[in-house]
């Protein structure tokens, strides 16, 4: 698939309409702008990619919302030289707008199939070099560890204790915790090496988060 003219027109309207949602970081927003979100569908689902919906990509998992990359990349309040962990690569769309953000993107996915498809994508895709693990991402990435920025994209019974202690002093930890069915979005911020802040906000309802730090299989 290309990216036409077309595609570009969606994926503005698509800016506009989670600027009305309220998302105000114009850099998370030109980021959302510049990733074909198109591409990370099957060829058949196309007309799907520039809804405000979550998409099933096989596996049990799901390319999330637009406004809900948006939201929880906004809450990370990234700059250019901050180091990312995203905890569950998925489909890998969430991954790429963090690459429009900073380089420094590290990315693991528990479930194979996913990974190595999403492997092959992204290296195609010419959006980033983002470092991509497979393996249990409740128990975070220490060998790159601290971080600036941790993101997880599926649900959690509770904070995972590995994810907090990778975060560096003054990072963010942004993840959905609650029951399976229904979470609240919490933002941890370490304020110093024995300190954090937790903050609640509003509620989603994400993909179980699987490994040692969140649901068992």
């Amino acid at each position: 698939m290309t990216d036409t003219y077309r595609h570009r027109g969606l994926r503005r309207a698509l800016v506009t309409a989670l600027r009305g949602r309220g998302i105000a970081d114009e850099r998370v927003l030109a980021a959302i702008g510049a990733v074909p979100r198109h591409l990370f569908f099957d060829p058949g689902f196309e007309a799907h990619a520039y809804q405000d919906k979550a998409f099933p990509i096989g596996e049990g998992q799901t390319i999330s919302q637009p406004y809900t990359v948006a939201y929880q990349t906004e809450l990370l309040g990234l700059q250019p030289t901050h180091r990312v962990l995203e905890v569950g690569t998925g489909s890998g769309y969430q991954c790429a707008v963090l690459l429009q953000l900073t380089p420094l993107v590290h990315s693991i996915e528990v479930n194979p199939v996913l990974f190595g498809r999403t492997r092959q994508l992204l290296a195609g895709l010419g959006l980033g070099r983002p470092d991509l693990h497979c393996g249990d991402g409740s128990l975070g990435l220490p060998a790159a560890a601290p971080y600036d920025a941790i993101l997880v994209t599926a649900g959690a019974p509770a904070l995972p204790p590995a994810l907090l202690r990778q975060l560096a002093v003054g990072g963010r930890l942004v993840i959905p915790v609650g029951t399976a069915a229904e979470q609240r979005m919490v933002r941890v911020t370490r304020e110093t090496a024995d300190s954090y802040l937790r903050e609640e906000l509003e509620t989603f309802r994400f993909v179980p988060l699987r490994g040692a730090g969140g649901w068992r299989a």
